[in-house]
């Protein structure tokens, strides 16, 4: 019989292992859904955001960690029609993996960089008419374990579609029927597809409670995306996290570690007394030690 636990401890197996200490600088977004530009692309009217926030947490040594979804790959068929159109994210983007600051975990919708990671090695370059490097040797993860300090104080990352069957063993399914069913729909204004976790709160909810349900069973903090709905508990409260997304209407979310700080934030267009607009930054929950969550 299948069992979530089962299937979220696997994970927890094969994650990678990355030291958090308490002069660590980590962001975690997910579900950023990049997409080729038209009307499917949930995640351009963010784009500005986005490479804002971005272009912060480079500019401050952040270590980048896209847990899952970073694109949209169930709507669009090629890698290359995402890349083209959003060439100043990637470049960006880029700039981290030089540095090695850049984590990529897969998702349901962007599973397919699990068995084609070469996919990330390179884009193509409409002005030279040539494919040209991008994330050459890029490994793709299933989950991270960000291991603070003594044994058993970690934090696990993973996207968390582990607890939605749909959208993890029978994805192929799924993504058959966003591509041909419920995303032409959509279009026409018809549904919202009843079997995403994002859209639809029933399949949200039992995602949720499964993922925090297996936190109370093992007593380790998680950190989870895919269901799009940020959570936060305060200390004491819970063991689950999750990191929202970036196609929230006009602001993506994300959660920081930073100097042994967890903190969740909002990026979005904000307006000076001016009139001008800017991208900024509001905390929504924390700062809290991250060490008052390991009790």
């Amino acid at each position: 019989m299948f069992s979530f636990n089962k299937r979220i401890d696997d994970a927890y197996e094969a994650a990678l292992t990355v030291k958090l200490g308490d002069t660590s600088k980590f962001v975690i977004m997910s579900d950023v859904h990049r997409g080729g530009g038209n009307w499917a692309d949930d995640f351009a009217k963010n784009q500005v955001v986005y490479y804002a926030a971005l272009k912060s947490y480079n500019r401050q040594g952040y270590t980048y960690i896209e847990l899952g979804d970073g694109d949209e790959l169930w709507k669009y068929k090629r890698f290359s029609e995402i890349t083209t159109v959003h060439k100043d994210v990637f470049l960006l983007l880029e700039q981290f993996y030089k540095d090695n600051r850049i984590y990529f975990v897969y998702g349901n919708h962007d599973i397919k960089k699990k068995y084609k990671p070469g996919m990330l090695a390179g884009r193509y370059d409409e002005a030279m008419k040539t494919k040209v490097p991008l994330f050459p040797g890029a490994k793709i993860y299933e989950s991270i374990l960000l291991r603070y300090g003594a044994a058993g104080r970690a934090l696990f990352l993973l996207h968390g579609h582990q607890a939605d069957f749909l959208n993890d063993r029978l994805w192929r399914l799924a993504r058959f029927l966003v591509r041909h069913v419920w995303g032409p729909m959509e279009l026409f204004g018809l549904t919202n597809d009843p079997t995403s976790a994002a859209r639809n709160n029933k399949v949200k909810e039992k995602v949720e409670k499964r993922l925090s349900g297996w936190t109370k069973e093992t007593g380790t903090l998680m950190l989870a995306g895919h269901t799009h709905r940020p959570v936060f508990p305060e200390p004491g409260e819970g063991k689950y996290f999750n990191d929202g997304s970036c196609v929230h209407p006009y602001s993506i979310t994300g959660i920081e570690i930073s100097l042994g700080n967890i903190t969740l934030v909002k990026w979005g267009q904000k307006t000076h007394e001016d009139g001008t607009v800017y991208v900024g930054k509001d905390i929504i929950a924390g700062p809290h030690r991250l060490t008052e969550y390991f009790t």
